[in-house]
């Protein structure tokens, strides 16, 4: 029984990805061979192969069901973008026939002046275009043909996510071959970055999410009072799945598994009602486009269960946010992770250069990794004790720490075993995996052959901070081979590399506890920066060091770049604009009468019990509406001061200082409201409250 359990799922995994099994049957040999060489080495695609790709492809989405195709995309608004077109085309019998040709499977056409473009489109600039990716696999979705495209302006200006990522593989790729082929490595001919993200994930019921109107619209709580219980047991993480979790879960993975997704570990998060799941590692644009289907794919998918999945940094105040891990490393085509340690001199020593590199590139760029994971949302995680702080440190462990201070000091230490003096001359000992504890406190944190970022909020593409992450090692990695090659000795010079490299960086490195008050402290000595809010952090995208990072990699034109941060910094207003709105709504409408009504009941009992005869004590009911007046009046005028604080907000033009505005004036504004609602919460009776309450939410599954 289990045998065949386990063929099927073989069967199941990627049986809707046009995959190379897929494109080796289907495809002549020929033209399989230009397909792949086309993917792994970037050359363009002849029309007339392209054409037979087309056809091929078509003919098994018809199989698979389906009527239409997509150039399936991921402009600026976070999510991802479809345009649906049939596969049929006129005869002139008045029939059909289904077509799909290579030029329609290469370019795609959709209106561009409605998506973010931070001034590089105007309003009637209609026109964009995208671009088959084809080191992305197609799929089938919802009987679409989904082919993952990159978009671009008519002037070839990226409007999305994934350019920038596929050109930061590039640039990472030149730059790790230097290194390689410095350390005598001629086989490898592709270094590219992989990624496992870990995705965490609330569950609630259906019902009562359509019953908050703040969860439909901006995806997290905007009042509510924590529970009487919550995560303090610490008895919901790796708890025993309930059965309508568990039964979500397995429908999930099976979807997953069908678009090639491989959905590997899944369980109960630390808050109630969180779940996280985790795949095996991808090359990183594949990784990327697999989240973003992941995401679609749990909301789906839970709905069809009778939830609703939040994916929502910070849906409940009090309780564990949500985050996404992004398990980040470097491999070669044959296999070789560059971020692992070997079992010679040389191999170690190319292992402790790689780690030289990102250590030096996120101490250069801390900035920049702090940009990645700028949003509204995630402002009310980072910091929380919850999650890592806003301030970017590096967890390396005390073993491998040792190691590099043992490189510095040019003395032998406890964690060296007293064996390691130069690079390449004595026995450098093998490290093994895992061989320091996980800092769940830390930002950026090695674990044994990978880099974790933890800072990532649970809804944001990984396209963000992954092509980020690759840039500045490309830039670190460059810098060091410019160095190695232009040098005399190679052993003497990669020692004195690491050497200075550890020590003019090392301030960016932590093993402690980065939730303290004493790390804030101890940064800012050490001259760190610390950006408490997005807004404080996304200017600095385009500093001049940056602006030149990303130009001279070809990642940004200065256009590209300063239109991205525009609407990055318009999203982060727009995002509490709705917030706020949200807020005035629901307080006006649902809260403020329910709250009078609640008063209007207990003034009635107070009136009965003191017409009464018998003289009855009407203390609690005196005291009940002595308070329900006061919160009352705080929210009436907590209401008409967000009112119109946003109407003056709403006159700024300028794009940073009107989101500063957001940041300073409205943010608290909205916590003045959420003050008294929150009180009030507490003394009226449940059944006069208008909305399901925390404990109603995360304990309703």
């Amino acid at each position: 029984m289990e045998r065949a359990v386990n063929k099927d799922i073989s069967a199941l995994f990627g049986s809707n990805v046009f995959n190379e099994v897929v494109m080796q049957e289907r495809l002549p040999k020929h033209i399989f061979l230009s397909l792949k060489k086309t993917m792994e080495e970037g050359l363009p695609l002849g029309e007339d192969v392209a054409d037979v790709v087309a056809n091929a492809m078509k003919d098994w989405a018809l199989e698979k069901g389906a009527t239409h195709y997509t150039h399936w995309f991921q402009p600026m608004t976070g999510i991802t973008a479809e345009k649906h077109d049939a596969f049929i085309s006129p005869t002139v019998a008045g029939k059909v026939v289904m077509e799909f040709s290579g030029k329609s499977l290469i370019k795609g056409e959709p209106d561009a002046s409605s998506f973010p473009s931070g001034g590089l489109r105007s309003t009637f600039e209609a026109r964009g275009y995208t671009a088959w990716d084809p080191t992305s696999f197609a799929f089938v979705k919802d009987k679409t043909l989904c082919i993952p495209t990159a978009f671009c302006t008519y002037g070839g200006e990226t409007l999305d996510k994934k350019t920038p990522l596929l050109r930061s593989m590039e640039a990472i790729n030149r730059q790790a071959l230097r290194i390689l082929g410095l350390f005598g490595n001629t086989d490898s001919t592709h270094v590219h970055t992989t990624v496992g993200p870990e995705q965490e994930y609330f569950l609630i019921d259906l019902a009562l999410f359509n019953q908050r109107k703040d969860l439909k619209i901006t995806g997290r709580t905007l009042f509510g009072v924590k529970p009487p219980k919550g995560q303090e047991l610490e008895d919901h993480y790796f708890g025993i799945l309930k059965p309508r979790v568990a039964a979500f879960m397995q429908e999930l993975d099976e979807e997953l598994w069908k678009l090639g997704i491989s959905a590997k570990t899944e369980h109960n998060e630390v808050a109630p009602s969180q779940h996280e799941l985790a795949p095996i590692f991808a090359n990183t644009n594949i990784a990327t486009d697999h989240n973003q289907l992941t995401m679609e794919m749990m909301k789906k998918v839970a709905i069809r269960h009778q939830m609703a999945c939040l994916l929502h940094e910070k849906p409940f105040a009090g309780i564990n946010g949500s985050g996404k891990h992004n398990n980040w490393s470097l491999s070669t085509n044959d296999g070789f992770n560059l971020l692992e340690p070997g079992d010679s001199p040389s191999e170690n020593a190319q292992f402790l250069l790689f780690v030289c590199a990102l250590v030096k590139a996120v101490d250069e760029y801390s900035d920049l990794m702090r940009v990645a994971v700028s949003t509204a949302g995630n402002d009310h995680r980072l910091g929380g004790y919850e999650a890592p702080p806003a301030i970017v440190s590096i967890f390396l462990g005390d073993e491998l720490t040792g190691i590099f201070e043992a490189i510095e000091t040019g003395k032998p230490n406890k964690a060296t075993a007293g064996s390691f003096l130069e690079i390449g001359v004595t026995s450098i000992p093998k490290l093994p995996k895992d061989t320091t504890d996980r800092n769940r406190t830390s930002p950026i944190a090695f674990t044994g052959n990978k880099f974790e970022f933890r800072m990532t909020g649970s809804g944001s593409s990984i396209a963000g901070i992954n092509f980020i992450i690759n840039t500045i090692v490309a830039e670190a990695l460059e810098q060091f081979a410019d160095e190695l090659e232009a040098a005399d000795d190679f052993t003497t010079a990669l020692n004195d590399l690491i050497r200075n490299s550890f020590k003019k960086h090392k301030r960016i490195l932590f093993n402690g506890n980065n939730y303290s008050q004493a790390w804030v402290e101890e940064a800012a000595s050490r001259g760190l920066p610390n950006y408490p809010s997005a807004i404080d952090a996304l200017p600095h995208f385009i500093d001049s060091k940056n602006l030149e990072l990303f130009t001279k990699h070809k990642i940004f034109t200065g256009q590209e770049l300063k239109s991205r941060v525009e609407t990055l910094i318009e999203g982060y207003s727009k995002i509490i604009h709705v917030e706020a709105l949200t807020m005035l709504d629901m307080a006006r409408q649902e809260i403020l009468p329910a709250v009078i009504h609640f008063g209007d009941h207990v003034s009635k009992a107070l009136l009965n019990k003191r017409a009464c005869a018998l003289n009855l004590d009407v203390s609690a009911e005196e005291t009940l509406l002595k308070k329900l007046s006061q919160d009352t009046a705080c929210l009436s005028k907590a209401i008409e001061s967000l009112d119109q604080t946003l109407q003056i907000i709403s006159v700024i033009k300028e794009p940073l200082s009107q989101a500063q505005a957001y940041r300073k004036k409205i943010v608290p504004a909205m916590e003045a409201l959420r003050a008294p609602v929150d009180r009030l919460e507490v003394i009226v009776a449940k059944d006069f409250w208008p909305m399901p309450t925390y404990g109603d939410l995360l304990f309703s599954v």
